[in-house]
């Protein structure tokens, strides 16, 4: 049994990715109520959930809360915000797998396929046996024009 809790120990120590949901990564930081605005995202209304959002984003530190800001900015239009955003939430998680993907469908819908590309690498390098996330960016930039 020591040596099993051993083992499990060492392989956390050894992976510190720990298991993600489509868009979101375990974090230590407080995360307020992000269910809402989550179901307004799914049902695409994402003027709704940013309405949900806004309010949370000057009284909490949250890189999952920063990520669906700047998507649902980016899905309205405000690419600006967007990039806002995604910056935070990877300025408190560099390793957010919803954030490079989204940052990095960013990076394709303004022309940018280099640097989608450098978050396609680190996806790979975080999700060795594949994600919903580096699936997702691999499929937008297959989609991408070619320049």
């Amino acid at each position: 049994m020591r040596r099993l809790a051993l083992c499990l120990t060492i392989g956390l120590l050894l992976n510190p990715v720990p298991f993600a949901h489509a868009a979101d990564t375990v974090s230590p930081f407080a995360a307020p109520n992000l269910a809402p605005a989550r179901a307004k995202i799914k049902a695409k209304d994402y003027a709704g959930a940013l309405a949900l959002l806004r309010p949370m984003l000057n009284s909490n530190i949250n890189p999952d809360l920063f990520n669906l800001a700047g998507f649902c900015f980016r899905k309205t239009g405000d690419q600006q915000q967007a990039w806002v955003y995604y910056k935070k939430a990877l300025d408190l998680d560099p390793n957010h797998l919803g954030t490079l993907e989204y940052q990095g469908e960013l990076f394709v819908e303004t022309g940018q396929l280099d640097k989608a590309r450098q978050n396609l690498a680190q996806l790979k390098i975080l999700c060795p046996r594949g994600c919903e996330e580096l699936e997702d960016l691999q499929a937008a930039i297959a989609k991408a024009p070619k320049t």
